[in-house]
């Protein structure tokens, strides 16, 4: 058995990834074990699940593979640094304390990171390479044309290269600080809506308001050519801090940034869906010069920009290629799994194997629990729960529960690796009504419940194109017109901004956007297996095949790991219900607030 080890750190989602022969074991984000949102430590946690999930030592591995050459990056943060001096300052002296500590002693933080000795060797990939990896080799794919869109890394922001059987080829760069990444966090920070992190909010917004500042935009912040490469005309960005904007920025726009408190307005909406419009146009433009370049039908992609699902669906029904794949963690956290995947096929050679779905495994990658570790965490919580012996039976009891208008915690098999809850830790409830979007206690009121649908059923109310899915929850699609109710009649136009969150635009009104557009997943028998019987019997019951779905989480906390971290959430939160595995628990017959003893199963056990 061949055994490789991926790691990500030290900027942002740090995860591990373990490779086992070519196939896809375990990958986890650290943030899942420690508890804070976008963990960048050393995943020290993730790596000692990924190799107690194989019944693996470290001295078992043949390789530990890091996402980026830290030194490259090094040499990237000083030269930007030095050209901006001295602005920037404050943030410099920040960051160096990281870097002298971690970053620059990149072997001896593994060694000492991973539980255990480990004197095996370390590599590194180019942080791109692992982006292309990511996305290529779990494809469902032979060949296919790559294309990387990111942040700031070492020195690439984005990059289109090919990939056939076990090898890929990078072709073409664009580089620092030339990056859609950094355009659309400036944007995100100067709504108020953060930096970095977020880019789903932003997104979320976008429908409300009107691309008024796309010209704008295009004519003052960047130059974009013909193939979608550009130039960002930097003085009117500010690298790094919680404001990434400056004056000239601001001016242009009208005002100084929003403040994270203050209500948002329509400029704030208008703003949102300008740069959206822009980051749509660049990357619809690269798509065609990818496709013009390499001849390819079929395109994978990752890296941060990647999980734009407005850009994908448009690319999807409008660009020019057949098929398209989206790595579902094509954030830093995938760096780690297209590290060790480039090693064990581009750096050692081993061949590769096409799954005719792709070898991602639904992205169910992380740690699952056993009835007999939710029954012990219960016991030792002293709740209510019924366990349940059938199948069949909890499943037409959940499905009654969301029918009636529940809102229903979902935890079952292996964690989701990445950043979308897909059916194992999950919040569900009917699409249909009684918890529209904008009543979501879990998310800003602005954005929407996401849509799980049964695959069979997906064109019934969404308008897919013909061959295909989307279960990984990474594409927009428009909601099917015979689903649609007239906005004229229903008031929608007469409302403004935010208030139109309330006007119903189809008969699944949780789950449409303003727009009348719907993040969807399709859920199939062959990845999903107990979610998608779930939704087969709350189909059976409704004659609806979709639920509204969002991450199962507490406000400000990662999605749930655990069983602990599940109740927990359960208790403190608006939800009704809970499945844990077999157990169902009901919030009416839980004790008010209880202080739940925590039960330490056998993975928790190895993470500390």
């Amino acid at each position: 058995m061949h055994a490789i080890l991926g790691l990500s750190a030290f900027h942002h989602d740090s995860a591990a990834a373990l490779v086992l022969d070519g196939r896809i074991a375990a990958a986890a984000q650290e943030e899942r074990f420690s508890r804070r949102a976008r963990d960048a430590a050393f995943p020290r946690r993730a790596a000692a699940y990924c190799l107690h999930h194989a019944g693996l030592q470290p001295r078992d591995l043949d390789a530990v593979v890091f996402h980026e050459q830290p030194l490259a990056r090094f040499d990237r943060v000083l030269e930007t640094y030095l050209a901006l001096a001295p602005r920037g300052l404050r943030s410099f002296l920040a960051a160096m304390p990281q870097w002298l500590r971690h970053r620059l002693h990149l072997p001896r933080a593994v060694r000492r990171g991973l539980p255990g000795r480990y004197r095996g060797p370390i590599l590194f990939t180019d942080r791109p390479e692992a982006h292309a990896a990511s996305a290529f080799f779990p494809s469902p794919f032979e060949e296919a044309a790559i294309l990387t869109l990111d942040g700031p890394g070492e020195w690439a922001t984005a990059t289109f290269g090919v990939g056939r059987g076990a090898r890929l080829e990078l072709l073409e760069e664009l580089r620092f600080p030339h990056s859609l990444g950094l355009l659309y966090a400036a944007f995100a920070s100067y709504a108020g809506l953060g930096g970095d992190g977020a880019a789903d909010e932003l997104m979320g917004l976008a429908p409300y308001g009107q691309p008024v500042y796309r010209d704008v935009i295009l004519r003052h912040l960047l130059d974009l050519k013909a193939d979608g490469s550009f130039r960002l005309h930097l003085d009117y960005f500010r690298p790094g801090g919680p404001v990434r904007t400056t004056p000239a920025f601001h001016a242009l726009f009208g005002g100084p940034p929003r403040s994270p408190k203050a209500p948002l307005r329509q400029r704030d909406m208008d703003v949102a869906a300008s740069v959206q419009a822009v980051t749509e146009e660049v990357v619809l433009r690269m798509a065609h010069h990818v496709h013009a370049r390499t001849g390819m039908p079929n395109l994978v992609m990752a890296g941060s920009a990647a999980l734009n699902g407005a850009v994908n669906g448009r690319l999807l029904r409008e660009g020019p290629f057949r098929r398209i794949w989206v790595q579902p963690a094509a954030g830093d956290a995938g760096g780690a799994l297209g590290a060790a995947l480039f090693a064990h096929h581009q750096l050692l050679g081993r061949p590769r194997r096409v799954e005719p779905d792709d070898a991602q495994q639904g992205s169910l990658l992380g740690p699952a629990f056993t009835a007999g570790d939710v029954a012990t965490f219960l016991r030792g919580a002293e709740a209510v729960a019924r366990a349940w012996t059938d199948e069949a039976d909890l499943l037409e009891a959940a499905a009654e529960l969301l029918a009636s208008g529940k809102v229903l915690g979902w935890f079952h098999g292996r964690m989701e690796f990445g950043p979308r809850a897909l059916g194992a830790r999950t919040i569900l409830a009917d699409p249909r009504g009684g918890h529209p979007q904008g009543t979501d206690p879990f998310r800003e009121g602005f954005r929407p419940f996401g849509a799980c649908v049964l695959e069979e059923h997906a064109r019934d109310y969404f308008d897919l194109p013909l061959g295909a899915g989307s279960p990984y929850m990474l594409c927009t699609f428009p909601v099917a017109q015979r689903q649609r109710v007239p906005c004229h009649d229903a008031g929608l136009w007469e409302c403004e901004g935010l208030d139109r969150l309330r006007v119903p635009r189809s008969t699944i009104p949780a789950v449409t956007h303003v727009d009348g557009s719907a993040r969807v997943q399709t859920v199939d028998a062959r990845r999903h297996g107990r979610f998608h019987r779930l939704l087969q019997a709350f189909h059976r019951r409704t004659g609806c095949p979709v639920l509204a779905m969002a991450s199962f989480h507490a406000p400000a906390e990662p999605i749930v790991c655990t069983p602990a971290e599940a109740y927990r959430c359960f208790l403190h939160t608006d939800l009704d219900a809970l499945v844990l595995e077999d157990h169902l628990l009901l919030k009416h017959e839980q004790a008010p607030c209880p202080a739940p003893q925590r039960a330490v199963s056998r993975v928790e056990l190895v993470l500390d």
